[in-house]
C-alpha cells in the first residue's frame, strides 16, 4: 500500500473518530443540561437560605444530634468547591465537635442538589436516590466513629492564625443584594464557574471512552464483586473531581463494563478524597479523626457498591445510560438547545469573573 494512501486512510479515521467523540460528548451534554440548569437554580435558592454562616450557627455543637444535622445539611448544601475546607474549619473554631465537623466533611463533597439532578439524568432514579443516602449514612458513621474513638478534643483555637480562607463570593455572604438576585447570581454565575471546566472535561472523557473503546471492554476487571469496586475506587482517589463532574466519568466506566457498584465507588472516592482536605483539616480535627475519615469513605465505597450491585441484580435492572444514537431518530434539536443554553451560562459566568477581576485590578 502506498505511503500516501496509508496516510490518507489514517487521516480519515482520525477525523471520523474526532467527529464521533464530539457527537458523543455533545449528546451527553444535551441530555444532562436541563437537569443541571435546574440543579443550579435550586442550589442558588439554597445558597440564600443555607449560607456558610447559617451552617456555623446551627452546627456549632457536640453530640449525636450535631452529627446528624451536619450529615443531613451536607447533602444538598450548595457550597462552592473552595469553601468546604474553610467552612469545616470555621465550624470547628465556632464550637462544633470533631465528630460533627468530620460528618460534615464527609457528606458535603459527595453530593449536592446539582449533582443529584445530573445523576438522575445520566444514571437513573436508583442512582439519584441511592447516592445521597450513602452520603448521609457515611457522614453519620464517620461522625459516630470519631465520637467513639477520637474523644479527646484538640484546642479548636490552636490553629487560629492558619485558618484557611475562601476568596469566592459564595463564601462571603450576599450583603445587601436581594434574595432573588443573590439566588440567580449564585446559581447561574458562581456555581457554573466553579464546576464548568471540570464538568466539560468529564464529559469529553466520557465521550472519548464511548467513541473509542468497545462496550464492556473492562467488564472482566470492573464487572462486579469487591475487586472491581476496589479498582474503581483506586481510579477515583488520585483524580480528584467534584461531585457533579464525576458523573459523566462514571458513565464512561459503566460503558467499559463497570458494575453499578463499581461506578458508585468511583462517585464516592473521587469527590470525597482530597489531599488538600486531609492536610488542611489535620490540625483542626486531629490525625485519628482523619484516619477515621479516610477509612469510613473506603468502607462506604466498598459496602455501598456491593449493596448496590446486589440491588440491581435482585431487581434485574440495568443502568439507563445515555446514548448519542437516540438523537438521530428526531428531537435532537431540543437536546442541542439545552446544551447551548448551558454553554451560554458557563461562558457568561467566566466572562463575568473576567470583568470583575478587571475592575478589581488597580
Amino acid at each position: 500500500m502506498p505511503i500516501r494512501r496509508l496516510r490518507r486512510i489514517i487521516h480519515i479515521d482520525m477525523i471520523e473518530t474526532a467527529v464521533e467523540i464530539a457527537w458523543q460528548s455533545w449528546s451527553l451534554l444535551g441530555q444532562m443540561s436541563p437537569y443541571l440548569l435546574l440543579g443550579f437554580l435550586v442550589a442558588g435558592v439554597l445558597s440564600v437560605y443555607i449560607s456558610p454562616r447559617f451552617v456555623e450557627r446551627h452546627l456549632g455543637g457536640r453530640g449525636f444530634w450535631a452529627v446528624t444535622k451536619a450529615s443531613l445539611l451536607g447533602i444538598p448544601l450548595p457550597l462552592c468547591s473552595c469553601s468546604v475546607i474553610p467552612v469545616s474549619a470555621s465550624l470547628r473554631r465556632h464550637g462544633a465537635g470533631r465528630a460533627a465537623t468530620t460528618s460534615f466533611l464527609i457528606s458535603t463533597p459527595q453530593t449536592g442538589v446539582d449533582s443529584i439532578a445530573v445523576t438522575y439524568a445520566m444514571l437513573g432514579v436508583v442512582f439519584a436516590v441511592y447516592r445521597p443516602v450513602v452520603a448521609l449514612i457515611t457522614g453519620l458513621v464517620g461522625g459516630v466513629l470519631v465520637m467513639l474513638f477520637a474523644r479527646r478534643d484538640l484546642d479548636a483555637n490552636q490553629a487560629e492564625e492558619e485558618k484557611p480562607e475562601c476568596q469566592e463570593c459564595c463564601c462571603s455572604g450576599h450583603g445587601e443584594e436581594s434574595k432573588l438576585f443573590s439566588a440567580l447570581k449564585y446559581g447561574l454565575v458562581t456555581l457554573p464557574r466553579d464546576v464548568g471546566l471540570p464538568l466539560l472535561i468529564g464529559i469529553v472523557v466520557a465521550g472519548v471512552i464511548a467513541a473509542i473503546f468497545p462496550a464492556d471492554q473492562w467488564k472482566e476487571h470492573l464487572g462486579g464483586g469487591i475487586v472491581g469496586i476496589v479498582l474503581a475506587m483506586a481510579i477515583g482517589v488520585p483524580i480528584y473531581v467534584c461531585d457533579t463532574a464525576s458523573v459523566p466519568i462514571a458513565v464512561g466506566l459503566i460503558h467499559l463494563g463497570a458494575s453499578p457498584g463499581a461506578a458508585l465507588a468511583f462517585l464516592i472516592a473521587g469527590p470525597a478524597t482530597n489531599v488538600a482536605t486531609i492536610t488542611a483539616m489535620w490540625k483542626y480535627i486531629g490525625g485519628r479523626a482523619i484516619v477515621i475519615y479516610l477509612l469510613t469513605i473506603a468502607a462506604s465505597a466498598i459496602l455501598g457498591g456491593l449493596t448496590l450491585d446486589w440491588l440491581f441484580a435482585t431487581l434485574d435492572m440495568e443502568v439507563p445510560l445515555p446514548t448519542g444514537h437516540e438523537h438521530h431518530a428526531g428531537g435532537g434539536w431540543i437536546s442541542s438547545a439545552w446544551a447551548m443554553a448551558l454553554l451560554a451560562v458557563m461562558a457568561y459566568s467566566y466572562f463575568a469573573k473576567k470583568q470583575r477581576d478587571a475592575w478589581i485590578k488597580p
